[in-house]
């Protein structure tokens, strides 16, 4: 099986000490700007410090947003890669909080804006959320499975293990066709998420292989190694059940993170237009 790679190779090039160094510095002096302006003079997202904040900060915003469409232009590049993934993140964050810089952290007025200020919250919480998934999810799957593959696969691999398994069971005597009727079939017929594997990895992986145990004492000798067989065939589609259902959680962090992402960037430019236009 191939070896699972996360969605976005974000748990091994967020960690950049110059990156986070520079984004820190930057920080400072973003925030001892907004001190200074809050303390001598009235923040106004309008003029001034204000708009200046505001704009820095759809920059950020909008560099952060293009690492999407810069990956599949340039996948290859992984040096331009490790860039864009650091600009995505650290230049993300500094944007949102320049965000509220930009407000003088004063809550929105008007639909649109609870909107823009809404979403502008949830793509960054939703960023820190997905870069622990990414950092959590892959070290979970690889510290208690022995098999690895890659979410899109999984049904095909499902399918093709059920196939083995009813021709293996063809050749068998009765008491392993009824053994895989009443316990295997029906966990083989498609993948099954589970919530117990975010608690447990394993699911209960090894207490419903143990049950093929009692079958396998009143066995002959020519059975126990088909029974053996469908025993492995049986703890592989398990694995392939606890990788299903983690791997989802990433699918739906994406699906929820990226379009939402793209329909921000969209409101900051209709903000952008509203500001210079009015």
């Amino acid at each position: 099986m191939k070896r699972f790679l996360p969605l976005i190779p974000l748990s091994k090039l967020v960690r950049s000490p110059e990156w986070a160094k520079a984004s820190i510095i930057a920080l400072g002096v973003f925030s001892t700007m907004y001190a200074i302006n809050a303390l001598f003079f009235e923040v106004n997202p309008g003029k001034g410090w204000g708009l200046t904040y505001g704009w820095v900060a759809a920059v950020l915003m909008f560099g952060a947003g293009l690492y999407a469409a810069r990956r599949r232009m340039f996948h290859r590049d992984l040096g331009r890669s490790k860039v864009w993934v650091q600009f995505h993140l650290y230049g993300g964050t500094l944007g949102a909080v320049l965000v509220l810089f930009h407000t003088g952290f004063s809550l929105p007025n008007g639909v649109f804006n609870w909107l823009l200020w809404g979403l502008a919250v949830w793509i960054t919480l939703s960023g820190f959320l997905g870069l622990a998934l990414q950092r959590w999810i892959p070290r979970l799957l690889t510290s208690g499975l022995s098999v690895e593959a890659v979410y899109e696969r999984i049904p095909e691999l499902v399918q093709q293990l059920r196939e083995r398994a009813e021709k293996l069971v063809a050749s068998c005597a009765a008491p392993i066709k009824d053994f895989y009727r009443s316990h295997v079939a029906a966990a083989l017929v498609a993948p099954q998420p589970r919530l117990i594997y975010y608690l447990d990895v394993t699911g209960g992986i090894q207490s419903r292989v143990r049950q093929f145990d009692f079958l396998r004492r009143v066995l002959p000798t020519e059975e126990k190694s088909k029974l053996d067989e469908i025993q492995l065939i049986f703890r592989t589609k398990l694995e392939l059940d606890a990788h299903y259902s983690l791997q989802r959680a990433l699918r739906w962090w994406l699906y929820t993170h990226v379009p939402l992402s793209f329909v921000l960037l969209l409101m900051i430019l209709l903000h952008i237009w509203a500001v210079w236009y009015y």
